[in-house]
């Protein structure tokens, strides 16, 4: 039997564990298939994708920083994708190159194990692609509030015009307390010089971070953690958007919780 091949792409991308997670669920459902991880120069993004999909790629997942490029270039997209101005899943389709985000329905299923939605006063640390991504599936679960903080005021103000249920704010401003603090920033980013107060965080906050390292806390969850919060990292995010990719590339739905049990052998999970 021929192994479909998918893969991930991005820049850093030698931390992903898209493969991995790929392969337990092709364990599981009896897919063959190859997932491979692809650092992609940024200069060569388009012509990287083109060419996966020339060679016989059936299906690709676009990470940081290519998911509104990705976005630009696909022929058609899902609504939910139009709505996110950002894609994370790729495939072709009658000589069509389609696109997804499968983000927000990732971030949702997770954090809905932990906390419900309805009635939260919500924080986002972070304006770029991945909160595109999350942004109206946060909406529909009808919080109290959603802000929006950024470094860079420009790019928050952008996002506002295309989402206007949401608050912004500069980071340095950041004001309140929040029941749910998601970050959306890089984990290059150094969270001991951040410009926000800990003050923003109080012991009933869920800290989550869309980020994730099995090895120890990613940046954000360990401050988080030293403010005496409730924390989470993105692995189970990760999971519950790589299932929806597979599920639009395969037709098959696996069990992501005996996939994160198989994960939580590797390393702590927050």
């Amino acid at each position: 039997m021929k192994k479909k091949y998918f893969a991930v792409m991005g820049n850093p991308i030698a931390h992903s564990l898209s493969p991995h997670i790929h392969s337990l669920f092709a364990k599981q459902t009896n897919v063959a298939l190859i997932y491979e991880k692809l650092l992609i120069e940024e200069q060569r993004f388009e012509s990287a994708v083109h060419q996966f999909f020339l060679q016989g790629g059936q299906g690709l997942n676009i990470t940081l920083p290519f998911k509104q490029r990705a976005f630009v270039m696909s022929a058609v997209k899902t609504d939910r994708c139009h709505t996110a101005g950002a894609a994370n899943t790729l495939w072709i389709k009658e000589s069509k190159l389609y696109a997804d985000n499968t983000d927000g329905v990732g971030l949702i299923t997770d954090l809905e194990r932990y906390t419900a939605i309805e009635n939260k006063k919500i924080l986002i640390l972070g304006a770029g692609g991945a909160t595109r991504g999350i942004l109206t599936p946060l909406f529909l679960k009808s919080p109290k509030t959603i802000t929006v903080a950024n470094r860079t005021w420009a790019k928050a103000e952008e996002l506002q015009k295309e989402f206007p249920f949401i608050h912004i704010s500069p980071m340095e401003q950041l004001e309140g307390e929040y029941d749910l603090i998601l970050n959306a920033i890089s984990m290059r980013f150094d969270f001991s010089h951040a410009l926000f107060s800990k003050n923003l965080f109080k012991d009933s906050s869920l800290c989550y971070d869309l980020s994730y390292n099995l090895e120890r806390p990613t940046p954000f969850v360990a401050l988080a953690k030293s403010s005496g919060c409730e924390v989470r990292d993105g692995l189970g995010m990760l999971v519950e958007q790589a299932a929806e990719s597979f599920f639009i590339w395969n037709g098959i739905r696996p069990d992501t919780n005996k996939v994160l049990r198989e994960l939580n052998k590797i390393g702590p999970f927050a």
